[in-house]
């Protein structure tokens, strides 16, 4: 396992927010999913928490836990990832192989195991399962999200319909949903708890109309190199090549804040994003 870290830059005043927290601020979808997140996790302070992720993560996720409380480890699968994630909370990065997801950790060595976003991208999940069983301490919690990804639903059709596939996000699979989840959970020997969802159609709709303008359109101007799964900017570079785009956005914004909030008028929907948290006995 390697470790990346870089020091924060002691020269930055309180007044420089990381662009990192910038964009973050204008990610709805990530927005909920930290809100749920917190939710589903409580208190924990004072006790040992590792995040492990798989790429489309800038750090500001991290950044939010950290401030919550606990003590935190971090793992990613993407060297870019890794870098961002260190240098905006100043501590050092664990290393994660997509194709082999272990972890040199010890046996009952976490209160708190959480994976954002990580199932959809491995060809075999069972692997990762009994890593999560196995670092975490027995009464300890794994808290798992992923896409729903069921293609019945009106958001995936949508999204498929517009060319938005699973490779495009640089996922195996579109999702798993709670029932699949906890199935997993259960093989790992993971006892399921409790489960939750986010990001219901106007968000999830949001979400899309972003990802399909960066994907197909923005990402073949930009003169920052685009890797395949990214659907977002994912770097400073990156985000300075949209620049133009992204201060319409921040303009816009409260428009789009605004027509998110349609989704508190369909409370009894799933949201197409799910968290499962299961208990090691």
């Amino acid at each position: 396992m390697e470790y990346l870290h870089k020091q924060p830059d002691k020269s930055q005043t309180p007044s420089d927010v990381p662009w990192q927290l910038k964009l973050f601020k204008h990610k709805l979808k990530k927005q909920q999913k930290l809100e749920a997140l917190l939710d589903m996790m409580g208190n924990v302070k004072g006790q040992k928490c590792i995040l492990i992720t798989c790429g489309d993560n800038n750090g500001a996720l991290n950044w939010h836990l950290k401030e919550r409380g606990g003590k935190w480890t971090w793992a990613d699968a993407e060297r870019e990832s890794r870098a961002q994630i260190s240098e905006l909370t100043g501590d050092p990065v664990l290393k994660v192989d997509k194709d082999e997801p272990t972890l040199s950790l010890p046996d009952n060595r976490f209160d708190v195991v959480m994976t954002i976003d990580v199932h959809e991208h491995l060809q075999d999940t069972a692997r990762l399962n009994a890593e999560l069983a196995r670092i975490v301490m027995p009464g300890g919690r794994v808290i798992v999200t992923t896409p729903g990804g069921d293609p019945r639903r009106i958001a995936n059709r949508i999204k498929h319909r517009v060319g938005m596939s699973a490779i495009d996000y640089g996922h195996v699979v579109d999702g798993y949903d709670v029932p699949a989840l906890q199935a997993q959970m259960s093989a790992a020997g993971l006892k399921p708890t409790a489960s939750s969802s986010y990001s219901r159609f106007f968000i999830e709709m949001i979400e899309l109309a972003m990802n399909f303008v960066f994907v197909k359109i923005l990402s073949k101007r930009s003169e920052a190199k685009v890797e395949q799964g990214q659907i977002a900017p994912q770097n400073p570079d990156q985000l300075k090549s949209v620049e133009k785009s992204y201060k319409m956005y921040s303009l816009v914004y409260p428009i789009v804040w605004l027509l998110s909030r349609l989704d508190y008028l369909i409370p009894f929907t799933e949201g197409h994003a799910v968290i499962v948290v299961g208990q090691k006995d």
